[in-house]
């Protein structure tokens, strides 16, 4: 398993819950609420398939070696 592959099954993991709770306030606190045992599932799905290209596009952003190779990490020096 690659190293992105790892670092994005975590990043994967968080982004879905910060945006699973973002979707469940805008379920919850808008008229949709009425809706929301019919509505729940398409948050759950949308939530999750927004978070897998997100999550692949971000883990290598969190490699040192990206960092270093640009010049913009100055602690390893």
């Amino acid at each position: 398993m690659s190293v992105r592959l790892q670092i994005a099954a975590m990043l994967f993991m968080m982004i879905q819950a910060v945006l699973f709770f973002a979707g469940i306030l805008l379920l919850l606190l808008t008229p949709l609420s009425r809706e929301a045992m019919e509505l729940m599932p398409w948050v759950v799905g949308g939530t999750a398939i927004v978070s897998l290209p997100l999550s692949w596009w971000l883990a290598p952003r969190l490699r040192a070696r990206t960092w270093r190779r640009e010049g913009t990490l100055d602690v390893l020096k």
